[in-house]
């Protein structure tokens, strides 16, 4: 039987987000006064994507589906903001129907906060996804938010956090204070899923280093500003780990995440130089093994107007470095060289390509992937990918997808 994945905490936060809520927010007054009431607007929004996935091979493991995956896609988008949009109300849940994968298909909200401004100060309160870094490749300074890898192998999607952040903006940079609880556990594709580990992953069986589990109290502190040219980020991150060791359960024939409590230092730098972006990220993290470092640098290179058209050209090239241990949790990127291109044609349709290379300085190449997006109309989009392996080194951490390369369409339709 097929079953529905809410995952946990999703809901923890939700009505604390919503009961945060001012009371004029729901037509009533704090307190008789000659002041008039704040007036809220309401916006919906959102989209309805249908995808479809064909695989290129069979299947490399005993329970898997063969050849086609298809899904149904959910995901509007609610906000209540005030006139002088000083306090603002934030619904945003998600949910993906898919025919092949039982583990993919799954609830989760994405978002649901009250965030209120006030001068230089912004507090907010409830689930939220906050994105840091600035290369192409890899977003190694991400670490507030789950990765929800049941959704796609590219590390872009991010499941919700619950959370309260205190921020206060200044003229010598932007300070922000993230304190967390209610973890969220990775996703992971199912048995018959494809783009999985060679044995599936026991998600419902999450093992952590701390006795309070998935309620241990998290913080993280971040500072962020420009200096001319320059974008700078800084972070420091307590809490659990959002990467988890994968053991072998007690029959050998599923793993069992475990996630260790880390602590983790990180910097994002980007430099502005005319055409040419430098870009940078690197951590330092204990508690996962033996304390690492990981690192990705390099630059983006913008060709603009080529062959005298509207199109732009960007030229993309990054070093990976990582130097944990692969038996803590393996990775591709260990030293690893980045090449890739995006072309933005800058037309009515917002028609663009991007196209990108990793390959392993040792092994050779590991993975190239190709993203194609082009609006059909004021509603409509269309959105082409492709992920191809090619690695078939036993030694290598993307030898379990080698028969996992594919092609996907997705429509949708925004409202």
């Amino acid at each position: 039987m097929r079953r529905l994945h809410i995952d946990r905490g999703a809901w923890s936060f939700l009505l604390l987000a919503l009961t945060t809520t001012p009371l004029h927010a729901h037509g009533q007054d704090l307190e008789a006064d000659d002041d008039p009431p704040t007036e809220w607007s309401f916006e919906l929004g959102g989209s309805i994507a249908f995808e479809l996935r064909s695989f290129v091979d069979g299947p490399k493991f005993e329970g898997q589906f063969d050849t086609f995956q298809s899904s149904f896609v959910f995901e509007p988008e609610l906000r209540w903001e005030t006139e002088d949009r000083d306090d603002q109300i934030m619904f945003i849940p998600f949910y993906r129907y898919d025919a092949q994968d039982d583990e993919r298909t799954h609830f989760d909200v994405r978002e649901a906060y009250w965030r209120h401004v006030d001068g230089d100060w912004e507090l907010l309160v409830g689930v939220n996804r906050v994105f840091w870094g600035v290369t192409e490749s890899r977003h190694l300074v991400n670490v507030i938010n789950q990765i929800d890898a049941v959704e796609d192998i590219d590390e872009e999607d991010f499941l919700g956090q619950p959370m309260v952040q205190l921020g206060y903006e200044s003229e010598n940079g932007r300070f922000d204070l993230f304190l967390m609880t209610g973890f969220r556990p990775r996703t992971f594709a199912g048995r018959d899923g494809r783009l999985r580990a060679p044995l599936p992953v026991d998600d419902d069986a999450e093992q952590y280093e701390s006795s309070l589990e998935e309620w241990r109290p998290e913080f993280a502190l971040r500072y962020s500003h420009f200096f001319g040219d320059i974008d700078l980020g800084l972070h420091i991150f307590h809490g659990t780990g959002r990467e988890p060791e994968l053991m072998p359960d007690a029959t050998g024939l599923r793993l069992v995440p475990r996630y260790s409590v880390i602590n983790q230092f990180g910097v994002d730098f980007q430099y502005t130089q005319d055409a040419l972006l430098w870009k940078f990220e690197g951590i330092v993290r204990e508690g996962q093994g033996d304390t690492f470092a990981a690192a990705v640098a390099g630059f983006e290179y913008t060709l603009y107007q080529i062959g005298d058209s509207d199109a732009d050209l960007g030229l993309l090239v990054e070093g990976l470095y990582d130097g944990r241990d692969d038996d803590v949790f393996p990775t591709i990127y260990d030293e690893d060289l980045f090449l890739g291109a995006r072309l933005a044609l800058n037309d009515v349709e917002d028609t663009s390509l991007l196209i990108g290379l990793v390959t392993d300085f040792e092994e050779g190449p590991e993975t190239m992937r190709l993203e194609f997006e082009r609006r059909l109309s004021d509603n409509w989009k269309f959105e082409l990918e492709a992920q191809v392996f090619f690695q078939n080194d036993p030694k290598s951490a993307a030898v379990a997808f080698e028969q996992d390369s594919f092609i996907g369409l997705r429509f949708a339709r925004f409202f």
